[in-house]
């Protein structure tokens, strides 16, 4: 497979004057968005916060080299640093310093994984995921994080488990709740939402990072039991790769590695597809896989965390105006800034707002709303007409939820994938099956045109699929039961049948058998080249089921036989 070395920093290639300014005002935005977040997201995956600015500076400037989107965001975010979290804990045990090395080698690993994986154009592997699976797995992830945050909000002690075994942890711990803690959280969390809802374009989460240390600091809270995070090392990241990590432990995190790159990457590309749809500039799949390689790769040997497109970081950076990714450098300039200069500010932040940074952050990911519609769906009346489709689909996305829910994060999305994948073998195996009825000149489905004429005699059939060895034995099953004691003629309109193999092409022959065991004449018409070489040969004479150019001409010639 040949290798594809992309351009360099593409997105500032022929830079207009006029975009500046709109670029350094998202810049500062997002600063001021991902700052706060990336202490949160580094304390959800087990690390000291700094690591999170750590593993922003790298990532950002080494996406807008490689990446294709104008607009993505990329640095720590809270599905990966949840999967990072639940990798990591049974490596490291109790040793703090080979969980932080791990977690960067975690980021190295990803990255070579990533990086590899553009270089040979694997960017297909996204369609894998399908999307229902991918929402499901996200609202369960959401729903941990959150869950793993509210001890902190509320002031109590953390029980370890699963979702539930967590929430029922909560309840139990209720009568100890530390009121002070309590209140800077909750006021912390209605201010995010508050200025989320009603002035979305200032950083709710800096306001209420301002907020927690400025009451920390006037009240002395942190001497009246409230938790606060603590010593922030200043300066710059050590670079290199991570002490103590051998070349075994690198191997046993490459097979973990392909999942965080996975889930990563769908949905960075789904934040990337979004803004490039809006202004009309197309999305390489390759480039971003070699994007987020990079990115993760920088962040490993500048001891951050695992990274990737950030939605919500990139509809701040795309509301605010952004043109290109310089508006990604400046975000990367200013956190160097306050890497220098400003990690003194974030020692008196309390871990409750940091907490309600995170809930905030995380809970419009909870889209029980989308379950619902898929849910809708299945009950719809047109769920008639896919119902299969509509039921796997809603069941796929609750197996990937409760998955995560039950089994962890890491469990949970090895479900997702084995879900996705039995979905796609599901619906490839039972493709739809069409009855048509004639509406003017043309075969139309009955179902979606109930008053499109039919014959008693005559049924004609259109399969929805590429005929093969998963489904010929159902469509024959199905073609089958849609004939009657009136039906003389069966005809098979191809049009839609792309492929068939050799398997299919016995069933075909087998279902001419069994009709005319029934006396029931059957024929192909509109099939592409392929139906005439699988069953024979392309010429009409010499082919075992007879070929017609239309429906009519296949009926007709039926009728006359």
């Amino acid at each position: 497979m040949a290798l594809s070395i992309p351009p360099v920093f593409e997105s500032l290639h022929g830079y207009r004057r006029a975009w500046l300014r709109p670029d350094v005002i998202a810049g500062l935005t997002v600063w001021a968005v991902l700052v706060p977040e990336a202490l949160a997201y580094a304390s959800i995956a087990g690390v000291p916060p700094v690591v999170g600015l750590y593993a922003a500076v790298p990532s950002l400037v080494l996406y807008a080299l490689a990446g294709s989107s104008r607009h993505l965001v990329v640095g720590p975010m809270s599905a990966t640093a949840a999967l990072s979290a639940a990798i990591i804990a049974p490596l490291a045990g109790a040793d703090n310093g080979r969980y932080i090395a791990l977690t960067a080698a975690l980021a190295i690993a990803t990255g070579l994984v990533g990086l590899l994986a553009g270089l040979i154009r694997l960017g297909f592997i996204a369609a894998f995921i399908s999307e229902p699976v991918l929402k499901g797995f996200i609202v369960g992830l959401a729903l941990v994080i959150i869950i793993g945050q509210v001890p902190k909000l509320l002031g109590v002690g953390k029980h370890d488990g699963n979702f539930f075994e967590q929430a029922w942890g909560v309840v139990t711990e209720l009568g100890d709740i530390e009121w002070r803690t309590v209140t800077v959280g909750l006021i912390s969390l209605a201010l995010v939402l508050a200025l989320r809802r009603w002035l979305p374009f200032v950083p709710g989460a800096l306001v209420a990072v301002g907020f927690g240390i400025l009451v920390v600091t006037v009240f002395g809270l942190e001497d009246k039991g409230v938790a606060i995070v603590g010593h922030v090392d200043s300066g710059l990241p050590a670079l290199g790769m991570p002490s103590g990590v051998s070349f075994g432990d690198y191997l046993d995190l490459l097979g973990p590695a392909v999942g965080v790159l996975l889930i990563g990457f769908a949905e960075g590309l789904g934040a990337a597809k979004t803004y490039a749809a809006k202004a009309g500039y197309p999305i390489d799949p390759n480039r971003e896989l070699m994007g987020l390689g990079l990115a993760n790769l920088g962040s490993g040997v500048s001891s951050g965390m695992v990274v990737n497109g950030s939605l919500s970081k990139t509809a701040v950076n795309g509301g605010a105006g952004a043109k290109t990714q310089l508006s990604g450098l400046i975000v990367a300039g200013l956190t160097i800034l306050t890497l220098l200069l400003l990690t003194g500010l974030f020692e008196k932040l309390p871990e409750a707002t940091l907490a309600a940074v995170v809930i905030a952050a995380v809970v419009e990911l909870v889209d029980i709303a989308a379950l619902r519609r898929l849910y809708r769906v299945w009950t719809h009346m047109l769920a008639s007409i896919y119902g299969k489709a509509a039921r796997a689909d809603f069941l796929a996305a609750m197996a990937a939820m409760l998955g995560v829910l039950v089994f962890d994060t890491l469990p949970g999305l090895l479900i997702g994938i084995g879900v996705s994948m039995l979905l796609l073998v599901y619906r490839a195996s039972q493709p739809h099956v069409a009855e048509l009825g004639k509406e003017g000149s043309l075969w139309v489905a009955v179902v979606r045109h109930p008053d499109a004429a039919t014959r008693p005699d005559l049924l004609v059939v259109r399969v929805e699929s590429g005929l093969f060895f998963a489904n010929s034995d159902y469509v024959k099953d199905q073609i089958e039961g849609l004939c009657t004691d009136r039906t003389r003629m069966v005809v098979l309109d191809a049009e839609t049948s792309p492929s068939v193999d050799v398997t299919a092409a016995a069933m075909l022959l087998a279902l001419r058998d069994t009709l005319a065991a029934r006396r029931i004449g059957f024929a192909i018409a509109r099939p592409v080249a392929q139906f005439g070489d699988a069953l024979g040969s392309a010429e009409h004479g010499d082919v075992p089921v007879p070929i017609y150019p239309t429906v009519a001409a296949a009926a007709a010639a039926l009728s006359g036989s």
